[in-house]
Formats: C-alpha cells, structure tokens, sequence
C-alpha cells in the first residue's frame, strides 16, 4: 500500500519591520522623484521665455560650496550608519552631527543665495516665468532638506539621551536613504537650474 501524502502549504516568512520600512522609503522615494520630474520638466519647458525680469545667466552664480556640502553630508551619513552598526554611538553621534552641520550650511547658502536675488537682482516668484519656476524647483528642494535636517536632528536627539543602540542600526539606514535621495535630487537640480539652462 502507497504511502500517501499530504501537501504541506509553504511557510510565509513574515516581513521583517527593517524591511517594511526599506520598502515604504523606496514607496516615498518613487514618488517625491514623480514630484520632482514634474517641477523639473516645468522648469526646463519655460527656461529662456520670461519676457521680463532678469536672465539666469545675468543672476545665478553656481554654488560650489554649498554643493560640495551636501555632497559630503552623504559621505558623513555613510560612516555614521558604519559606526552604529559596529555599536560605536559616540563615534555615530559625531558623524551625526556633522551630517546635519553640511545640511545646514547648505540651507544658509540658499537662503542668502534667494536673499540677494530678491533684494539686489530683484528676482522674486511673481517676477517672471523663470523665477516662478526657479524658486518652485530650489524650494521644493530646500524643503526636502529642512525635513531631512529635522529628522537627523531628532535622531541625534534620541541618541544624546541614550535611546539610540546597535541594534536600531536597521531603522537608521532606512533613513539615511532618504538623506542620499536628497543629495541625488541636488545633482538633478544642479545641473539643470546652475548649467543646463543658464
């Protein structure tokens, strides 16, 4: 007589909270990027046709030094996430704070970046097609990087009262992915806003 057999559904691995949470920043990231593909594409459809007002080549200087900022805040958050994953929150704190230091130099740089072209070019928002859409796409941008810097900030919060630990290494990581997604826009701004069009 045949042994018979009974078919065993498989197990389903239940989804682990660091991988729900990869997934939802993924889910976050594909969509500020349709945002942001959309404000680029504005500004890119309306570069060179504002009637009045000055021209980004008379008005914008490219800013290399708040640029390279940023740039290294992904290198900062890097080691950060290195050092949280070995157990060294000292060492992760710094990197830390060095992260949210290079986000805030940047947001000054383009704060006194829209305070001279407001004031001595007269390039405001209603000014022109190319200040409206200049000033849509940077602030778009800079708002990303005040949420970023808010959120770096809290954490370094938590972790200067000792609720930060090794083992929330996972959880970090899923925010610094949105920290790199907004040093990757910059690129895109960057080059459209600062070389492309001007």
């Amino acid at each position: 007589m045949a042994a018979s057999t009974i078919a065993v559904p498989p197990i389903e691995m239940p989804m682990s909270a660091n991988m729900r949470g990869r997934v939802g920043m993924w889910c976050l990231i594909t969509a500020e990027s349709t945002i942001f593909c959309i404000f680029v594409v504005a500004y890119l459809y309306y570069a060179g046709k504002s009637l009045s007002g000055p021209t980004p080549r008379e008005v914008l200087h490219i800013p290399w030094f708040t640029s390279i900022c940023l740039f290294s805040s992904s290198l900062t958050i890097v080691l950060a996430e290195k050092a949280i994953h070995r157990g060294e929150v000292k060492i992760f704190g710094l990197f830390w704070f060095l992260t949210i230091a290079l986000g805030v130099i940047f947001l000054i740089g383009t704060a006194r970046e829209w305070h001279r072209l407001i004031y001595d070019e007269g390039l405001t928002i209603s000014s022109s097609l190319f200040g409206t859409t200049f000033y849509s796409l940077v602030g778009l941008h800079a708002f990303h990087v005040i949420v970023g810097a808010t959120g770096l900030t809290i954490i370094l919060i938590l972790t200067i009262l000792g609720f930060v630990k090794r083992e929330h290494a996972g959880r970090i990581g899923v925010f610094a992915m949105y920290w790199h997604f907004v040093d990757a826009i910059w690129v895109v701004v960057l080059s459209v806003v600062y070389f492309i069009t001007r």
